[in-house]
């Protein structure tokens, strides 16, 4: 394998160095190239730009692979629990007995929301959006932490982000909070925050626990998605870990990232009540002159179909035969699932269903309102976010400073 390509204009040739990665991934380093050519790249979008040298997560979009710290998602969605994978992303390596407890029972001991927090929330109408709500009180976070040891601060996040997420959600439905049992395991602490009713003990459900700790394990971490790549960038500007984190919540908030989940819902709520007739729309998402597009098909990274859309495929296959649900929208994403992967159109493009696809349904079918999709999958991705600014502070990385072609006016004057 060659260690430099040769970089060739009219007035300049440069030898540029190889970086190679852990699976032979190729990268030009041009990290020197304005300095000695006055030359900059072009990469609309960074789709063709490495930004750092990572070891938490990777993708293999052409083979349909992806590891978190080397592990297949495959066999750690059968053998680990989220609190394990958090631990996972976080550490490079997976816990013994003795951490994880260690690292279950010190998130506990952090859940609690200081007071003034909870005026804050209720002072927020309930029409706000719960995204907007959980970014801003996360960046809030950071004025009632005081915490002399780093690691602490990733603990007090992984306890009190689920406490405000359904803070947030039964304040909009009128009940009381629900608070921590310090008995009960991270998934079902976070579903009894959720779902208990007032005045009633809370009974664990394993089906919905079960779908919702592998959904979550799913969305823990994806390389350098836009929000993944938000956090790193606030965070080498050596923004804090809260407003780095809320500024990531914000990124995964967009219609075209991590609200592509209620986007689904909401899209085939449409198609239900314009007839049901899924080929109508089908044949309306290869139409280039529509302006309608199928939501949760296809992915920007994979040409393969998504491994995390396989598993959560037959979680969500799962959950709904195990409740007995029967849902007029559920069985129209599951009719429209079937003839878009039927259609030579979506098969020669690899437009296949992706995890935004099937985490909409798994959250309808658990009992998430539409609102609250996103929220869930913030919860999911936290421990890479935070993995990944972790790892930014500890690689010493510069400040992000993309550069720029400029293509405005030349020097003038005002006239007067």
């Amino acid at each position: 394998m060659c260690n430099v390509v040769d970089f060739n204009t009219d007035e300049y040739h440069y030898k540029l160095p190889v970086i190679y990665g852990t699976f032979c991934e190729k990268a030009i380093n041009i990290s020197q190239l304005r300095e000695n050519t006055g030359f900059i790249t072009f990469d609309p979008g960074f789709k063709n730009t490495g930004i750092t040298k990572s070891s938490i997560s990777f993708i293999d979009g052409e083979k349909g692979i992806l590891l978190y710290r080397g592990y297949p998602i495959e066999d750690i969605i059968n053998k680990c629990s989220f609190i394990e994978t958090s631990y996972l992303i976080l550490n490079g390596e997976l816990p013994d007995t003795a951490q994880l407890n260690f690292f279950s029972e010190k998130i506990k001991k952090f859940h609690h929301i200081h007071k003034d927090i909870k005026k804050i929330l209720y002072n927020i109408p309930n029409f706000y959006h719960p995204m907007g709500i959980l970014s801003s009180l996360t960046y809030i976070l950071d004025a009632f932490i005081q915490c002399l040891q780093e690691e602490d601060l990733y603990l007090h996040l992984l306890a009190k982000l689920p406490i405000l997420a359904a803070l947030t959600y039964r304040k909009k439905i009128g009940v009381p909070p629900s608070h921590a049992d310090r008995n009960l395991d991270y998934i079902s602490n976070l579903l009894k925050m959720f779902f208990s009713i007032p005045n009633q003990s809370y009974e664990q459900n394993p089906i919905i626990s079960d779908a919702l700790n592998k959904i979550l394990i799913l969305h823990a971490d994806h390389e350098q998605n836009c929000s993944t790549t938000t956090v790193r960038l606030l965070g080498s500007a050596h923004s804090g870990l809260f407003s780095s984190i809320s500024a990531g919540i914000s990124a995964l908030w967009g219609r075209l990232h991590g609200g592509a989940n209620q986007a689904v819902i909401e899209m085939l709520e449409t198609i239900f009540k314009n007839g049901g007739n899924v080929n109508k729309w089908i044949e309306k998402a290869k139409n280039k002159k529509d302006p309608f597009r199928l939501m949760g098909f296809g992915h920007r990274i994979y040409k393969n179909f998504d491994p995390r859309a396989k598993i959560a495929k037959k979680v969500a296959e799962n959950v709904i035969q195990q409740l007995g649900i029967s849902d007029p929208i559920l069985d129209l994403a599951k009719n429209l699932e079937e003839n878009a992967l039927k259609d030579s159109y979506f098969v020669e493009k690899k437009l296949y269903p992706n995890i935004d696809f099937y985490s909409g349904i798994i959250y309808q079918a658990i009992g998430f309102p539409k609102d609250m999709f996103t929220v869930m999958f913030a919860l999911g991705r936290l421990p890479g976010w935070m993995a990944h600014w972790k790892e930014m502070k500890l690689n010493r990385e510069p400040i992000g400073r993309p550069r720029q072609i400029y293509i405005g006016y030349k020097k003038r004057n005002i006239k007067k």
